[in-house]
């Protein structure tokens, strides 16, 4: 497994007490948490709400780990969908784990309900997509559309060497190798503590749960300061009107979506646009190139970040009637 643009460096501050907890309460500080190191707040928000939604949400955790898993393979993150199936071998979980890793429909009508809802949030204004479940399961299938599209493009598609988390045997090994770690509870609302004060209101579908404080500090840490509003308003724009589709041609698609932006923006919103529809083509040139202006990693997470939570958020817009 390698980074793309960037080997990250060793963790301090607010980073290092991120990186504590990983390792109390998840499977340590693994490269999808290590790629936003750079950008500690980022880092922080992140962590906080796939812990707060994913790992100390009440109810069924394989109900959960269906829907990351779905929405990986929705988003085409097949490093989410690789290490998702192995947690579900952790929970015990082997068929139902294999078959998604498959593309197949689980046996069981829930999993396979639960499955269908969250591969059609990939374009929720086409299907007419909205939640009918909880906190837990809609907070987890957020988190997931942004969590998907920052492994993609800061991170290899391979979780282990050579593709061996590709082998059925493989992914059933790591399961039992985790399996401890994913049976012990979480205290809710222990991510909360790495994010400060005054945090912005949360968004309605959470009400006062932690998911919902944990996604409010997420989408404020990835408010696209490193873009002009006319750059901003231009991936915002495409993030409504293409709705989630996969362009055929990426990078063709990005160019032309920029091409009438000031040449200043044009790298910039050309990475954001990519994060947002098809992070795996961001391509070394596009980062040497926003890097003249921009040379550090933690602009380049941001930038990333920032296109990730804006396909995101046109997802959890459709939980309100008034946006539909």
């Amino acid at each position: 497994m390698t980074y793309r643009f960037f080997t990250p460096g060793p963790a301090t501050g607010l980073a290092a007490e991120v990186y504590r907890q990983m390792r109390e309460d998840f499977l340590g500080p693994v490269p999808t948490f290590k790629a936003l190191s750079a950008a500690p707040d980022v880092l922080a928000a992140t962590w906080a709400l796939m812990r707060e939604a994913l790992l100390a949400s009440p109810g069924d955790r394989v109900d959960r780990e269906v829907v990351a898993s779905a929405v990986s393979r929705a988003n085409r993150c097949r490093f989410c969908v690789d290490a998702h199936v192995t947690l579900l071998h952790s929970l015990g979980e082997h068929s139902l784990a294999e078959t998604i890793a498959e593309g197949g429909t689980p046996a069981s009508p829930r999993h396979a309900e639960l499955v269908e809802w969250a591969e059609a949030s990939r374009n929720p204004r086409a299907s007419g997509w909205t939640s009918p479940y909880g906190v837990a399961l809609t907070g987890t299938l957020l988190a997931f559309h942004f969590i998907n599209r920052v492994v993609s493009a800061l991170l290899t598609p391979d979780l282990l060497p050579g593709g061996l988390q590709r082998f059925p045997a493989v992914r059933s090994a790591g399961g039992r190798l985790y399996a401890r770690n994913v049976r012990v509870e979480k205290a809710p609302g222990r991510g909360l503590t790495l994010l400060g004060s005054g945090l912005p209101d949360p968004p309605a579908w959470a009400g006062d749960s932690p998911v919902g404080a944990a996604y409010a500090a997420l989408r404020a840490a990835t408010g696209g300061e490193l873009l002009s509003g006319t750059a901003r308003q231009t991936v915002t724009a495409t993030a409504r009107w293409e709705d989630g589709g996969h362009p055929a041609r990426p990078a063709d698609w990005a160019t032309d979506l920029v091409r009438d932006l000031p040449a200043a923006d044009r790298v910039g919103a050309r990475i954001a646009l990519l994060a947002a529809f098809a992070p795996a083509a961001i391509s070394r040139g596009d980062v040497e190139l926003w890097r003249l202006s921009h040379p550090s990693d933690a602009d380049l997470v941001r930038l990333v970040a920032y296109g990730a939570m804006t396909a995101t958020d046109h997802v959890a817009r459709a939980l309100d009637p008034a946006h539909r």
